[in-house]
């Protein structure tokens, strides 16, 4: 017989390593790819190249390069090249570059070099290049060194198998032996079977010559012949060998050759060689199959646990097991059950059931806590003839539950529940989803219990916030309460507490609005005189439905002096008159309302009315008491800036009649005056006035009075009568301030002082002369530029025989002197003075002002930065025209 196969033509070694070159290149999208190989010489010479450009193919075909120049391992960066190839890198001006050196045993036999323009090889390219190096190193053992000889009987089986031997993938290890058994032997279809229980199953085909029925005859027939290899003649003179693929067999290799072989063939040795590298790379295949599936549930029931364990949510811990166990099994209906207080199983989550399928459950678990105890999982192939189901055959018919898998839910010895899976009749489980599945059911009774004991935990959390919020409530009503006491009990301003009430009885209460009218002069209608609404957008609304007055009647004084809360419905709204009408639309459709009275036992002090707009949010009782505790302090608030104010308008007439009524006319100068009293009820000692000499100059005196109320003022009124007394006989500054120290030393009392600036100016000549007594030097202000008038002296009243020294100076047109006293300086924020610096900028600011306006400005400074002035502060200047 002639020799069996007839390889296919193949162009020789160089034609093998020309398309590893190119394919090569292709894969890992390099622009030029070399092979080379060590000759006789020693040399690596290039034997298969790739490259778009011509000029590059024409400068490496033939190339060398010393073999000690080749690295004997992976290259990835240009410095590593050798420095032929470092020139072509360069040429190219490549962006990547890669040398996987060829090997054989533990020399280096050659070397695969690829090179491109835009981009590093990554990870994946690394191993193609790798890859494609084996199989350089293949291609020279399958062909030698290229010549004729070698080139005409390459050992291409054993070739196929070594290729085997060295690793396939495993998803397509069953097509890689059909189409290398199928190369490797020039035949004309090559089929690989697989043993399964029923018989043989096709798992590839190369080739389409041999049908796979008249194949699968042949394989049938070939189990039943001893030996691992049988051989069938065809008519047309082809034959069909059949290997058995291990022991025991697996499969079965099948080949249709174009002529039968000799029983002396070296072929069929071979076959047997490479059947047993094929049986070795299908087991390989299928145990990796096996681990990536295992590895793919693993990865589910990590999935499950580590949701779980994230959300801590029962109902969603049950959701996730339900969708993993569903793809797991490849099962529709399924369902989670947990034990009730009773200790009946009740459905926590299912899936395409319904029904009374938790008979079936518990029928389940009783069988586990039974007969399948000790195996601890419990499979049903067939319910409807399972005689342990007959109880329940009712129910499966019903729900039509053809096959059920079940495994109990424990965590330590407690049973918590149950799994169970109602798959298509016959479903059995693989030892491996058994074991997955009694893994996933201890995961999930931990995650389930985790869950629970999270949701008790948070339901208790919530009920003791609950409780600690009420307690917060009650806590911050009265804390509101406590600052609402202190804040209307410290306010002095009538216009300021009338609204910080409504604010207040708004913000605390929560209230849509609330409105306060008070009685006017004749005490016959309440006006309203404060009002406050919680938005923004519903204040004008409000305040045009609230800002009506209200009559007082005969009648309804007495209605508002029991000092109890009206609550208004329609008809007690529309009975109190015309103020409250407009409410009555409102409190039709469930707003609600109410009127609080602000009375003393003499006296209607005023009315607050409350209005919320949401039916949801309604004026309940526990509002209405809170607002009337409010309503106390707001009418002890009222009564009290009431009197402060009657009181404040008293001092401030009384401190005004010791001033100046008007500014004096002196030719040449500019004069300017501001007294700015202090927010306290009591009569500042701050004084000033001007006296006209008789020889043309004005002279200008501003003091301090120590202490404050009744005894200032008459303090204040005997330092006017000494600068009126003194100033005609005593016109000089040191000759009046001495005058007037030992005045002042007999007529005021013991441990008191007055501080005092004299100044007499001439506007004609621009002459300034100024003498102190303790008191702040003036500043003189220049074009801008602010400097002090270098006085002292001791204060009035402190020790006698005083002598006071005179500066003196010229004021040209536009300079100023500024006289002030101590309150200016002394104004705070967060306890840091205005002082003497923030003054000499404001005057130098406002330089370029006349008098009066520079006095003005001076004041709003200092009251700018620290609000409310604590103590009263006079400003006078001087400006020559």
């Amino acid at each position: 017989m002639a020799v069996t196969g007839k390889p296919r033509e193949l162009a020789g070694l160089d034609g093998a390593l020309g398309a590893i070159a190119a394919r090569t290149a292709e894969v890992t999208g390099a622009d030029v790819a070399v092979v080379r190989l060590v000759d006789e010489s020693g040399d690596a010479v290039a034997r298969a190249l790739h490259a778009e450009s011509a000029a590059l193919r024409a400068e490496l075909e033939g190339s060398r390069l010393p073999a000690p120049s080749v690295p004997a391992e992976l290259q990835t960066e240009r410095e590593g090249l050798p420095e032929a190839l470092q020139r072509v890198a360069e040429q190219l001006v490549a962006g990547g570059v890669l040398l996987v050196p060829v090997r054989e045993g533990n020399a280096v036999v050659g070397s695969l070099e690829l090179l491109r323009r835009v981009g590093e090889f990554d990870e994946r390219e690394v191993k193609l290049a790798l890859a494609a190096a084996a199989e350089v190193a293949l291609a020279r053992r399958a062909f030698g060194d290229g010549g004729a000889a070698a080139a005409a009987a390459p050992d291409l089986l054993g070739l196929a198998g070594d290729a085997l031997a060295a690793g396939s993938d495993e998803t397509r290890a069953a097509d890689q032996v059909a189409t290398l058994a199928a190369e490797a032997t020039g035949a004309r279809a090559c089929i690989v079977w697989r043993y399964e229980q029923h018989g043989p199953v096709l798992a590839a085909l190369s080739g389409s010559s041999l049908p796979t029925a008249v194949g699968l005859d042949a394989v049938r027939r070939a189990q039943n012949v001893p030996g691992s290899l049988a051989l069938e003649s065809f008519a047309d003179g082809g034959a069909v060998v059949t290997l058995q693929l291990g022991e025991p067999p697996q499969g079965a290799l099948q080949l249709l050759l174009v002529e039968e072989p000799d029983p002396s063939d070296p072929l069929l040795e071979r076959l047997g060689t490479f059947a047993v590298r094929a049986a070795h790379a299908l087991r390989a295949g299928e145990r990796r199959q096996t681990l990536s599936l295992e590895l793919e549930r693993t990865r589910a029931l990590l999935t499950i646990v580590g949701q779980a364990i994230a959300e801590l949510s029962l109902s969603h811990t049950l959701d996730t097991a339900i969708e993993h166990v569903s793809g797991l099994l490849g099962a529709e209906r399924l369902a989670v059950y947990l034990a009730s207080e009773r200790g009946r199983l009740e459905p926590a989550a299912e899936r395409e059931l319904t029904g009374p399928h938790a008979r079936v459950a518990e029928r389940l678990l009783e069988l586990l806590l039974g007969p399948a105890r000790g195996r601890g999982l419990l499979g049903v192939p067939y319910a409807a003839t399972d005689p342990r189901l007959a109880g329940v055959l009712d129910v499966l018919e019903e729900l039509g539950i053809e096959a059920a898998i079940a495994v109990p839910l424990r965590v330590r010895d407690d049973l918590i529940g149950l799994l169970a899976v109602y798959p298509a009749a016959g479903r059995e489980l693989t030892e491996n989803e058994e074991q997955l599945l009694r893994a996933l059911a201890a995961q999930l009774a931990v995650a389930v219990q985790n869950a629970r004991l999270h949701e008790e935990t948070k339901l208790a959390d919530e009920e003791r916030k609950e409780a600690l919020e009420s307690e917060r409530e009650a806590s911050r009503r009265l804390q509101a309460l406590y600052e609402i006491s202190r804040v209307f009990s410290e306010s002095l301003s009538l216009d300021l507490t009338l609204e910080a009430i409504t604010r207040t009885i708004v913000e605390t209460l929560e209230v849509d609005a609330a409105s306060l009218r008070m009685p006017d002069e004749r005490g016959t209608t309440l006006e309203p005189v404060a009002m406050h609404a919680r938005e923004e957008r519903l204040a004008e609304p409000l305040r045009m439905i609230l800002s009506l007055p209200q009559p007082l009647s005969p009648v309804r004084p007495s209605v508002f002096r029991s000092g109890e809360a009206v609550v208004l419905d329609p008809r007690s709204a529309a009975a109190l008159g015309a103020a409250h009408e407009p409410l009555v639309p409102f409190l039709e459709k469930g707003s609600t309302a109410a009127v609080i009275p602000l009375a003393t036992q003499a006296e209607i002090l005023g009315t607050l009315t409350l209005v919320s707009l949401d039916p949801d949010r309604p004026i309940d009782g526990a509002t209405l008491d809170a607002a009337i505790s409010i309503a106390g302090q707001a009418a002890l608030a009222l009564d009290n800036a009431r009197l402060y104010q009657q009181q404040k308008q008293f001092t401030d007439a009384m401190q005004r009649s010791l001033l100046p009524r008007e500014q004096p006319q002196a030719d040449g100068l500019d004069v300017g005056a501001v007294y700015a009293s202090s927010a306290r009820m009591d009569v500042g000692g701050d004084v000033y006035d001007f006296l006209e000499l008789a020889d043309g100059r004005l002279a200008v005196v501003l003091g301090d009075v120590t202490g404050h109320g009744i005894d200032a003022a008459a303090d204040m009124a005997m330092a006017k009568f000494v600068f009126r007394s003194l100033a005609r006989e005593h016109s000089e500054p040191s000759e009046f301030l001495a005058a007037a120290n030992e005045i002042v030393l007999e007529e005021i009392g013991d441990g008191k002082f007055i501080t005092m600036l004299y100044v007499t100016a001439d506007g004609r000549e621009g002459e300034l002369a100024c003498a102190s007594a303790g008191h702040p030097p003036p500043r003189i202000v220049r074009a801008g530029a602010v400097e002090p008038l270098r006085v002292r002296g001791l204060a009035l009243g402190i020790a006698g025989g005083q002598a006071y020294e005179v500066e003196r100076l010229r004021l040209e047109p536009g300079d100023a002197a500024v006289l002030f006293t101590d309150g200016l300086l002394e104004a705070r924020r967060d306890g840091e003075l205005y002082g003497e610096d923030r003054l000499d900028v404001s005057l130098a600011r406002h330089a370029a002002l006349p008098a009066a306006e520079l006095a003005q400005a001076v004041v709003e400074d200092c009251r700018a930065y620290g609000g409310d002035l604590t103590d009263d502060c006079a400003v006078v200047v001087l400006k020559r025209t």
